[in-house]
């Protein structure tokens, strides 16, 4: 069987991918990727030997800073574009399609394999693109709520309408000149009736909604059995575990600033401390031997190995920091990244950041929380209880579903 998994996004939304590929080739499948074609996700795909299908610019060109409200369909345009103009060739002679990603990019995904023949399967890395009463939706930029409308099955039909108005043109024009019908609905047709939510359910607990039956397979983690580099290994040994410090694929508020607050932060705490340089560039303040800089590093081993973990709150991170049993502070940038930080406070993992730029003593009030031994052994106690089958048992579920000639999804 041929399985082609589609996202566009940054290294977070790769990484599930690769972790569900690897399971997928264990059960016998063949696995190819499209993605964009940026450096880090091009690696890590390489590594574990599936086949990347560039799709578009890299998303880091597309992720510099926070983008213009009237932009945003300009680039929906041109992610929908790429999407038909190369998953179209990726899927000819596949099983099935796996979309997930930017809702525009998955939209585009899904009318490929309606345009080709295939069955395909939505899904997403965090449950606050599912409509629910138990929660509101993200506003897009440029579109925020109207003040005072605090009901969420209202919030999600105004968030129906954002999305037609920032994605429907686009995709409808892409479907109509490839054949297909226009759709009613993007956000719609991109959930459809049984849409996957890759996520832990401890983690992410998701309540239920009778619109649809959600599909929670655990989160899809790839064992990364790569080595910590020599010289971060030295460093490790050479003292008490540092704290982590990295923002990942955020460009991050107040950049420049954030190494410095991050590293005086650590050390008023006694602590040494490893910077995650990530997209936002974290570099080292001074030439003192208490902060040591990591890129594209092995973070499931990594993170076992240091007293906390300072990050932005993206799910994967979130769920690797967890799963170590490392306690937490989460810094959140946007998106879904403040629901991640309630939930680790929630859980009593960690503690979240108020706002996304800390100061000296913010960052510091948060790591006592964080250091503090009674979130250590609860940290420990809800790491245990973190499933790590979850790509498995996607993995599992699709080549079933399809070898019984029933649809993953339907819309």
């Amino acid at each position: 069987m041929r399985v082609l998994l589609s996202t566009y996004g940054s290294r977070g939304d790769v990484e599930p991918l690769v972790g569900l590929a690897v399971r997928l080739r264990e059960l016998g499948a063949e696995v190819r990727v499209c993605a964009p074609p940026d450096e880090d996700s091009a690696r890590r795909l390489a590594g574990v030997g599936v086949p990347l299908v560039p799709v578009g610019r890299p998303a880091r060109a597309l992720a510099p800073a926070a983008p213009a409200p009237s932009s945003i369909p300009e680039r929906a345009a041109e992610v929908i574009a790429a999407q038909f103009e190369v998953v179209t060739e990726a899927a000819e002679g596949c099983d099935v399609l796996v979309a997930t990603g930017m809702m525009p990019a998955a939209a585009g995904a899904l009318s490929v394999a309606e345009k080709v023949g295939i069955p395909s399967v939505s899904v997403t890395f965090q449950q606050l693109t599912l409509p629910s009463p138990h929660h509101p939706p993200l506003a897009y930029p440029g579109r925020p709520f109207p003040p005072g409308v605090t009901g969420n099955r209202v919030l999600w039909d105004l968030d129906a309408r954002s999305i037609e108005v920032l994605f429907g043109e686009a995709l409808n024009g892409n479907r109509t000149a490839h054949g297909l019908p226009p759709v009613r609905g993007v956000r719609d047709y991109v959930i459809g009736d049984r849409p996957w939510l890759a996520t832990d359910p401890v983690l992410d607990p998701w309540r239920g909604t009778p619109e649809f039956d959600v599909v929670q397979t655990g989160a899809w983690i790839a064992p990364d059995d790569r080595p910590l580099p020599d010289e971060l290994v030295a460093f490790l040994e050479a003292g008490a575990p540092p704290v982590y410090v990295g923002f990942g694929s955020m460009p991050l508020h107040a950049a420049a600033d954030a190494a410095p607050v991050a590293v005086e932060a650590v050390r008023a705490l006694g602590r040494r401390v490893v910077l995650g340089s990530g997209w936002a560039g974290l570099a080292p303040v001074d030439d003192r031997d208490d902060c040591f800089v990591v890129g594209e590093v092995n973070q499931q081993a990594l993170f076992a190995r240091v007293a906390a973990v300072v990050h932005h709150g993206g799910a994967g991170t979130t769920t690797t920091a967890t799963r170590s049993g490392t306690p937490q502070v989460v810094v959140p940038q946007a998106a879904d990244q403040p629901y991640w930080a309630a939930r680790v406070a929630e859980l009593g993992t960690g503690a979240a950041h108020d706002g996304p730029t800390p100061t000296v003593g913010s960052l510091s009030a948060a790591l006592t929380t964080a250091l503090a031994p009674e979130t250590r052994a609860r940290a420990t106690d809800v790491a245990a209880t973190i499933r790590a089958d979850g790509a498995a048992v996607a993995a599992k579920l699709l080549l079933d579903t399809v070898g019984r000639g029933t649809p993953p999804m339907t819309t």
